[in-house]
């Protein structure tokens, strides 16, 4: 069975320090910026799947160690193991799994970290059962909770179910943080990808109020006549 030490050995032989350099910039790392204190090893997505696929056997605990990690990259690389765990698991294993990510909403706590994970396992977990959960993390006070509460909903999305997106999309409208006005357009733009009938009824409704990104994330697959009308306010 892989370890801790096989899965952080694998990721260091493959970090760059010009990369983990870059990647504090990009993850906004400064003081009070919402990634504050990460810290990188300077290693590729494409690299972290492939050092998770050789770990599909690591532990729940060796998954909970890597997500107390301080590096970014061992966080994301047990999304990545979690993920494909939760595919494959049977419904006793991804109730644990799912219990486990909600007790550790704080180590998920970049938007790469809840994009790569939480429509795969809350979201999935979801698709048969009550939702009340994500309306309880929408309404937080924790970005990472709210941003976990949007994302999820992708899987009902790609599903035509939209629903539980809509209502969510309402209750963070008025969210102050650029990383939920991008989420909840982003999840928007997928609605009306698949209906657009269904976004519009949504936008007419509330798009005078939403902030600009939300917006523009929202309506950026329609054609330029009618974002200019929606831009318009």
């Amino acid at each position: 069975m892989s370890t801790v030490d096989d899965v952080k050995k694998d990721l260091q032989k493959v970090g760059t320090k010009k990369r983990a350099e870059a990647a504090l910039w990009f993850f906004k790392t400064g003081p009070g910026e919402y990634g504050e204190g990460d810290k990188f090893i300077g290693v590729t997505v494409p690299d972290q799947r492939k050092v998770a696929k050789k770990h599909p056997d690591l532990s729940l605990t060796a998954v909970q160690t890597l997500l107390n990690s301080p590096i970014h990259e061992h966080r994301l690389t047990a999304l990545f193991i979690l993920v494909a765990q939760f595919k494959k698991a049977d419904e006793k294993m991804r109730k644990k799994i799912v219990d486990l990510y909600l007790k550790n909403y704080a180590r998920v706590n970049n938007w790469d970290l809840v994009d790569s994970s939480a429509h795969y396992i809350i979201g999935q977990y979801l698709q048969d059962k009550p939702r009340n959960i994500l309306y309880t993390l929408a309404r937080s006070n924790n970005l990472w909770k709210k941003r976990i509460a949007v994302i999820s909903t992708f899987w009902f999305i790609k599903d035509d179910d939209f629903d539980d997106a809509l209502k969510i999309a309402e209750i963070l409208r008025d969210d102050e943080h650029d990383l939920i006005h991008k989420a909840v357009g982003w999840m928007l733009r997928e609605v009306g990808n698949r209906n657009q009938v269904a976004e519009e009824k949504f936008l007419k409704k509330h798009y005078k109020k939403m902030p600009r990104t939300m917006l523009r994330y929202a309506i950026e697959k329609f054609d330029k006549s009618k974002k200019d009308l929606y831009m318009k306010k």
